[in-house]
């Protein structure tokens, strides 16, 4: 069992006595009220430009989730709200019990079924992710919705990987190609904030880009997800209300406080 997760006793409201960054002024998600983001014209002359690499090593259940490690060969992520080059290292996505919630982020107060998250470090000003992972432009990570619709090719390529990773620490080699722009939806139109890891220590080191049109998956995809177990193959079963399941995993959103949210439109 984590030390923290998502269940009553270790939640994301008891984080704090562990982290204390988890009560910081920049901590990711929020909920993102469009009529109060700033419309940024700078941005739009600086367009968002990324090419991710489709080689992955393996996923893993971490016990909060499913994680998947690239090899980042010719990954690149660069302009809009960004002054130096990111490298992705890994993507993972957030889910709740049911398809009424589940993203971190919200949109004026509306959830979305699940969000995948895919991690980038500064790959310009900083040796290893492990040296960005707690500087202010550290790292970058894009955010996209998910929506109930259509089955999506590319994830259904990990969702068949995870009867192999029910328990926590099991990993697999994901074996094939992964295109992680399938998940990326074609209006590139983003939010962008400066905020923080979702997840301990929730370091505040992360430009967040949040892309405004959710992607289809299918609803049997993202049910998947909820059958992995957040415990070790040889551990008791923890004797929780999802009796050990990852049938939740997503940290509602937290104060906005004195930063500015902007908006371009691609």
């Amino acid at each position: 069992m984590c030390d923290w997760g998502y269940c009553n006793h270790n939640g994301p409201s008891t984080w704090n006595t562990s982290f204390p960054l988890a009560n910081g002024p920049r901590q990711s998600p929020i909920d993102i009220a469009t009529g109060s983001c700033a419309s940024d014209e700078v941005l739009r002359g600086k367009p968002l430009q990324f090419t991710l690499p489709t080689k992955a090593s393996t996923i893993i259940n971490t016990g909060a989730g499913w994680k998947v490690n690239v090899i980042p060969e010719g990954s690149v992520l660069q302009g809009g709200p960004l002054s130096d080059k990111y490298q992705l290292v890994q993507y993972h996505s957030h889910w709740g019990r049911d398809c009424a919630s589940g993203s971190e982020h919200t949109v004026d107060g509306n959830c979305y079924p699940a969000e995948i998250h895919l991690v980038h470090w500064n790959c310009d000003k900083y040796k290893s992710f492990e040296e960005a992972a707690d500087k202010e432009d550290g790292l970058c990570v894009l955010g996209i919705f998910f929506k109930v619709g259509a089955e999506n090719k590319e994830l259904g390529k990990l969702v068949e990987l995870l009867p192999r990773i029910l328990y926590k620490g099991d990993s697999t080699d994901v074996g094939q190609d992964v295109d992680p722009t399938a998940f990326i939806p074609a209006n590139r139109s983003y939010w962008t904030y400066p905020g923080s890891l979702t997840t301990p220590p929730c370091l505040e080191s992360v430009t967040w880009i949040v892309f405004k049109e959710p992607v289809e998956v299918s609803e049997q995809q993202v049910a998947a997800f909820r059958q992995l177990f957040n415990y070790g193959k040889s551990d008791p079963q923890p004797n929780d209300e999802f009796q050990g399941r990852i049938v939740t995993n997503f940290r509602p959103p937290l104060a906005v406080g004195q930063r500015v949210v902007k908006s371009c439109e691609a």
